[in-house]
């Protein structure tokens, strides 16, 4: 269940950062409110979460697959298109949530 929580934080989240790049600066109303309300949840699912998970593996998954998502929303939605070592990057952000996730033994399955 604790990876279900962690999951609606990431999406929860990545609505928010949609809508925050939507906003106009908090000038547009409906954007804005599903900021509030993106990262409102966000921060509440993810604090159930941390009941199972240790903070610095929920963070780091959190973060980094919020990252990623949110870079792949941009892509597409925005055309900010990442280049070469922005892509690197991301990689090696999904690998590092990938060694967490499989090897680690903090990691609560």
């Amino acid at each position: 269940m604790h990876y279900l929580f962690l999951g609606l934080a990431i999406i929860s989240e990545v609505i928010g950062t949609t809508a925050l790049k939507m906003s106009g600066e908090f000038t547009k109303l409906t954007p804005s409110i599903f900021v509030v309300l993106g990262y409102a949840a966000a921060f509440y699912f993810l604090s159930l979460a941390l009941s199972s998970i240790q903070v610095g593996v929920a963070y780091a998954i959190w973060a980094g697959l919020g990252i990623v998502l949110i870079t792949l929303i941009g892509a597409v939605a925005f055309k900010e298109v990442p280049d070469l070592p922005a892509m690197l990057g991301l990689l090696m952000i999904i690998l590092g949530v990938f060694v967490i996730n499989v090897f680690s033994k903090t990691v609560t399955h």
